[in-house]
Parts: structure tokens; sequence; C-alpha cells
């Protein structure tokens, strides 16, 4: 999933630490969401990558104690002011003290104290260094001025030691860095579940019926969300890998787990933001039947024969049997009846009680697992097609419409 950060600026501040390199993959990964990065480095910083070679990454010109010019822009007030966000990676401990106490005696201190946007800071230090009671006063000083911490791994460092202080991945630094760019004020801090990937109805230990749903559409969703602020709870059978770590992930493999995982996120969720109403996106695809009877251990075909009928029954409707109340409810509906699939999808809204659904006419099989997706947006007010897109592309479309649903009532 590729996030889109055209139009977007990004200062890089690059302090004296082993972990330097990274701060080379941080870099193409804003370049590659086609961001516009300037750099700005301590002399510390240049002992370990030169700035030539943040200059072949960027194709800009990086702020040095040695390159800086008042007759360009390439000094430490002009460069800030072009960017709309400051990521500090990696921040030595050194550094960090600095900018709590508001020194200015590099380049890279002197531009972050004229940055007036959202400062990011994603320490990389020894562990006792980080854990020193006067570094731990500043990140706390630096937190209630508006910071941001993005906190360091818990690993072998370079020193030798095992310890909290690795740099944070490149992928969760720019991940942090692309939800401050993108955040939006309706979403911020608004609780939201979405649940994702098809049900595992086990037969026995190491047989299960499922479906083809492969859950892009709601790790994209929940890609989104994350970006725009939310705080989203993710339950699924199909892992959160390429997603963000802050988005708290729920493994529900069967049917009844997914029903009761649902059940108390949603309940948890009503009772953490009274000032923002919560949201669910069930675009799970969660299995109509599960076996009656699932048996221990592994059956043999040898005992089975030449048939085998499973006897099925009917799994909970989790739409149907949820508290919907206080909560906006979208539901995702799947439908391959091209004459009668969009009426079977607008009946959700009576049948159901949800808010709003998201139809998708599939044509078969293949339809899953795809990187596009097209969906139209059913409410009680209005049919809206999204179009065919990619399924992040179609995320923020989803929201822009879900997020209507409230704005229009207000």
């Amino acid at each position: 999933m590729q996030i889109n950060l055209h139009g977007k600026s990004v200062l890089l501040a690059v302090t004296g630490s082993i972990s330097v390199y990274k701060a080379c993959d941080l870099a193409r990964l804003f370049v590659k969401a086609g961001a516009q990065v300037h750099v700005v480095m301590t002399p510390a910083a240049e002992r370990f990558v030169s700035a030539r070679t943040f200059e072949a990454l960027t194709r800009n010109p990086v702020l040095t104690e040695s390159s800086e010019s008042w007759s360009s822009e390439l000094n430490h007030i002009d460069m800030g002011k072009k960017c709309d966000v400051c990521v500090v990676a990696p921040a030595t401990a050194n550094t960090i003290n600095k900018l709590s106490q508001g020194f200015a005696d590099t380049i890279l201190t002197q531009t972050i104290l004229a940055f007036n946007k959202p400062i990011l800071l994603a320490p990389a230090a020894n562990t006792a260094m980080l854990d020193n009671v006067f570094t731990r006063e500043s990140m706390e000083k630096l937190l209630k001025n508006g910071y941001r911490i993005i906190q360091p791994q818990e690993k072998l460092l370079a020193c030798g030691d095992v310890g909290s202080g690795a740099l944070a991945e490149p992928e969760e630094i720019f991940y942090a860095s692309a939800k401050a760019l993108l955040s939006d004020t309706f979403w911020e801090g608004r609780a939201v579940v979405v649940t994702g990937g098809g049900t595992r109805e086990k037969i026995d230990e190491v047989r299960y019926v499922s479906n083809f749903s492969s859950g892009k559409m709601a790790k994209a969703l929940c890609l989104s969300l994350y970006l725009k602020g939310a705080n989203v709870t993710y339950i699924t059978s199909m892992g959160s890998e390429a997603l963000p770590e802050d988005i708290s992930t729920i493994a529900a493999n069967d049917a009844e787990e997914m029903f009761n995982a649902t059940k108390e996120a949603t309940a948890v969720a009503k009772q953490t933001n009274s000032e923002k109403e919560p949201y669910l996106f069930m675009v799970a695809a969660v299995a109509d039947y599960t076996a009656a009877d699932p048996k221990e251990g592994k059956l043999k075909k040898v005992n089975l024969g030449k048939s085998w009928n499973i006897e099925m029954k009917q799994t909970t409707d989790i739409l149907a049997s949820l508290d919907k109340s206080g909560m906006k409810t979208i539901a995702f509906k799947a439908e391959m009846d091209s004459k009668e699939g969009l009426n079977n999808a607008v009946a959700l809204l009576s049948n159901k009680g949800v808010d709003a659904v998201c139809y998708n006419l599939l044509q078969d099989a293949t339809s899953f697992g795809g990187n596009e997706n097209e969906i139209t947006f059913i409410s009680k007010e209005a049919q809206v097609p999204l179009d065919r897109a990619d399924k992040l592309t179609l995320s923020g479309k989803i929201l822009t419409e879900a997020k209507k649903l409230i704005e229009e009532l207000s």
C-alpha cells in the first residue's frame, strides 16, 4: 500500500548516532511517497554519513554548518518555513537534552528552535543514556511541549548492550510522520473497530472451512484510519503484517471468536472518548456456517472413506446480534448477483440496522486478493459510486462518506 505524500515537505534532522544509516532508508521512504525531503545534519552526524549521500537520495541540498547560506533558502530559518513536519531521526541523548533546554549551539538545534510545526523525535542511544534521569526529564518536558516521541526498540545495541535504545524501524518512523502530515481532526482520537479477513471454521486440528477473502481491504482501511489519527482496533484472522505497530490487533480465527472480540472491542470503544462517537467497519467475511462437531486431532482419510459428510450449523449473525447503539456501523457486502446484489446491499440498512453499506459486485473467485476494488457507498440518504481505485485510495473515499454520517446530522 503506497501512502501519498505529494505536496508535503519533510525536514529530516539527523544527529550523530551509529543508526544514521537508517535515516537514509527513511529519506527513501519519504521520497517514494512523493514528499519533498530537506535534510539538516549535525557535524557529528557527518562523521557517520556524508551530506552528499542525503543530497543524492533527496535531490536537495543539505543544510550543515559549512553549507549554510543567507543568499539562498539553505539556512536555519528558511529551511523550516518550507517544511510541514520535522522528524529528528536519529535523536541522540545529547540532542534530546539540548532541545529540552532550548539550546541552539548547532545548525540542527538552531533550525529546530525556529521550527513552529509538528516535531517528531526518534531517540537512538545506549539504554543507560536514555534512562538517565536528565534524559527522561528532557523527554517528558518535550512531550508536554508538543513533541511526539517515537519509542526506540529493545534489542542488541551497537555498543554490545541489550536494551531499549535502538532507533525505531524506518517504516514505523515513516508511518508516524505520515500520520502527522495527514491527520484529520474529525478522526483524531476517535475509537474505530475494523474487522477483516475470512474466518476459519475448524473441522479438526489441521483442517478448516474458509473463503477467498484476503483481508487487504480491511488492512487498507486500518492504515487510512491510522493516518487520519483514529485509535484503531483491528480484529482479524489474517495478522497485521505491513501495518503500523500502533494499530491494536486482535486475533480471531472463527466466527465465534470474531463475534466475541467485536462485541468486547465495540463496548470498550464506546467508553473511550465520550466526545466522539465510535465507528465499526465490518469488513470481515464471516462464515455463515461452522462444523457442528469439530474433532480433536487429525482425522484419517482411511477411516473416513471415499466420501465425507460434514454436518454444519449456522454461526451467529454478528451484525444482527451486536448492540450498535452509540456508534456508527458500516457493513461491507460482496455480491455476485448483478440483478439483485444492489437491492440485497440496500436491505442491510434495515435488516441489520446499520448506518451504511459498502457494496462490492464480484465477478468470480479471482475478484479476491487484488490491489484494487470498486465500491458503492450506500446510506439512507444516497448511493455514492466511489469508482475503481487501489484499496488505500478507496479507503480514503469511504472515510469521506463515513464522516458525512455524523456531519450531516450536526
